[in-house]
């Protein structure tokens, strides 16, 4: 089983174990706070089982239905996660109003604070294992499940503070404020998620950095005298490069099969966490002009 599929299994076990403890505490203490914590770990375990069935998709194999495979399930993957998280923002934001409106108060504080306490622990623990992952595989999938829990991280530590605060001072208001805050943050960490699975949908080309190590792999190679129509993409963990490379007119088509191999290879070296597809072509002229004049 992938690394990736394996990150996803605990994602969904530690969401489970979350929800069990924190909608019981939720619902008898009354905390908005707890509660909303407790609806978004509902909310992650669904996404942690959708990431698993994306991941299981994106590893098949091309075939003749998808020749260039499924990488962009992974893009998808994290629109609709961003699309997720920014919901459970609503909804919290929601509570917090209601319980503002209606004054409410929290009961069961230290078991309460006993229950977050481990909440922070515990997803602690899960973000370093989903950020290793990520890191290791470059999914933006699982990247998009450690950015979810790493809001959960932050939004539980402020959960916390405020259940302390109202265990000494009393001040049930807290809770509300707290929660229509943690809201809003909620809501503004699901925009770069949502945003960058939009631009991966769209062919978003590569990074600039990657495209200039393209470039001086193909500037520095004595074969090639010039180069033209240098395009990327990126869908998942598949890069996707196209160029037209120019030789000399005496150069045969076995040499010049020959380099554009060896430039292949270098481009490979430069990340080998991305699985690359090239279409190359020779041309034994600058055509350029032509090539533009084409397409206009």
């Amino acid at each position: 089983m992938r690394l990736e599929k394996k990150a996803t299994i605990v994602s969904s076990a530690t969401a489970t174990l979350l929800i069990i403890i924190k909608l019981f505490i939720g619902i008898a203490s009354g905390s908005v706070a707890v509660l909303a914590s407790a609806i978004d770990s509902v909310l992650d375990l669904a996404v942690s089982v959708f990431n698993y069935f994306t991941l299981h998709n994106v590893e098949k194999a091309p075939d003749d239905k998808f020749n260039y495979g499924r990488g962009k399930l992974e893009a998808l993957a994290a629109v609709v996660e961003g699309i997720v998280i920014t919901i459970s923002g609503l909804y919290i934001m929601y509570s917090a109003i209601d319980k503002l409106m209606n004054e409410h108060e929290t009961i069961y504080l230290q078991e309460s604070i006993l229950v977050m306490l481990a909440s922070i622990v515990i997803t602690a623990a899960l973000v370093l294992y989903l950020n290793l992952v990520a890191k290791k595989t470059g999914s933006m999938v699982i990247r998009s499940d450690a950015l979810h829990y790493k809001t959960d991280l932050y939004s539980n530590g402020a959960i916390l503070l405020s259940l302390v605060i109202i265990h000494f001072t009393n001040l049930h208001i807290i809770d509300s404020i707290l929660g229509i805050l943690i809201a809003i943050y909620i809501i503004y960490s699901a925009y770069d998620l949502i945003r960058d699975g939009i631009l991966m949908l769209m062919d978003i080309a590569m990074p600039d950095e990657s495209v200039e190590k393209i470039k001086h792999i193909i500037e520095t190679n004595d074969s090639v005298t010039s180069y033209h129509q240098l395009l990327t993409r990126l869908s998942g963990k598949d890069a996707f490069v196209s160029v037209h490379l120019v030789f000399t007119i005496s150069t045969s088509l076995f040499d010049a099969h020959r380099v554009c191999d060896m430039i292949e290879n270098e481009i490979k070296k430069t990340d080998e966490n991305f699985n690359w597809n090239f279409v190359i072509h020779p041309d034994p002229y600058d055509d350029s002009e032509i090539n533009e004049m084409e397409e206009t």
